[in-house]
């Protein structure tokens, strides 16, 4: 009889499974809605009067930030609940492409710099490297995150789960939508000669975000801070200090995390490398005490 019984109890089970599976790739659709919705705001921004732009940009900006959030919840829950799958790691990389790499393209040439007589083409060039610097930073990460431990000189390194090699593609669409969410107005209300200046800023900007993106400069991941962390109490109060600074100071403090987490990477690279400058001559100096001694 049990034998005839068990039969039963399996379809249940394999129900709520499948169920589990799905929950992490609602987290990515969502991801997708809001980089969609970002793209038709900022089209919209593009069209409309500067008053009606402002807070159309404004919501594009906002849409990022919630993907991006987004972006950490899907696969941090598909690890909890131990349902990672090929299919939700391939549809996690289409989604950032699109809300990550399309969205702020378009945002950057909508609010910024497309509207700067002269600079068209420019403009559409550097969206485009944007663009396509993130997908090769996406794609790189897969590559990384499939190697083997242990892999030959020469061929791609296993990925240290504690850093990102190259800025991730969600923070460099989170600074420029935390810069858009500060200043919401578009570029083309502006005088001409400020219009230039800030475009070129922009321009600016856009290229070393991309050019960070397939860089080798290395990005802390954070993936050791969760419910599993073994410093709650420093933890918990300073997430709760997050929080509420961005709900009443979301402009200044989205604006400060995107620039302090885009340029620590680098400031990490050049202290690594005046810390190994350094290093030589301290050592050089050792014999010759001792000689002299």
């Amino acid at each position: 009889m049990s034998e005839i019984e068990q039969p039963q109890e399996n379809p249940p089970r394999r129900g709520i499974r499948r169920g589990i599976y799905i929950i992490p790739s609602m987290f990515t659709i969502g991801n997708i809605l809001c980089g969609f919705y970002a793209v038709i705001n900022s089209v919209k921004g593009y069209q409309a009067f500067p008053d009606q732009a402002m807070h159309l940009f404004d919501n594009a900006a906002r849409a990022i930030g919630i993907a991006v959030l987004l972006d950490g919840l899907d696969g941090r829950i598909a690890r909890m609940t131990k349902t990672t799958s090929e299919f939700g790691v391939e549809l996690d990389s289409i989604a950032d492409v699109i809300t990550f790499g399309i969205a702020p393209a378009v945002m950057a040439y909508t609010w910024g710099y497309g509207s700067t007589p002269g600079m068209e083409r420019l403009a559409w060039g550097i969206s485009f490297f944007f663009l396509i610097c993130g997908a090769l930073r996406l794609a790189r990460f897969n590559v990384m995150a499939r190697a083997p431990r242990f892999s030959v000189p020469g061929n791609t390194p296993k990925l240290d789960k504690r850093y990102f090699v190259g800025l991730p593609i969600p923070p460099a669409a989170g600074l420029l939508a935390a810069v858009i969410h500060f200043v919401p107005q578009p570029l083309s209300s502006y005088e001409a000669e400020q219009l230039r200046l800030y475009s070129w800023a922009l321009l600016i900007g856009m290229t070393l975000l991309a050019v960070l993106m397939v860089s080798k400069v290395r990005y802390t991941s954070f993936k050791d801070i969760g419910p599993r962390s073994n410093k709650p109490l420093i933890t918990l109060p300073l997430l709760s200090l997050l929080v509420a600074g961005i709900w009443f100071y979301s402009q200044w403090v989205l604006l400060l995390i995107a620039l302090v987490y885009a340029s620590h990477g680098p400031l990490m690279k050049l202290w690594a490398l005046f810390s190994r400058f350094r290093r030589p001559s301290s050592g050089s100096e050792e014999p010759a005490d001792s000689a002299s001694a």
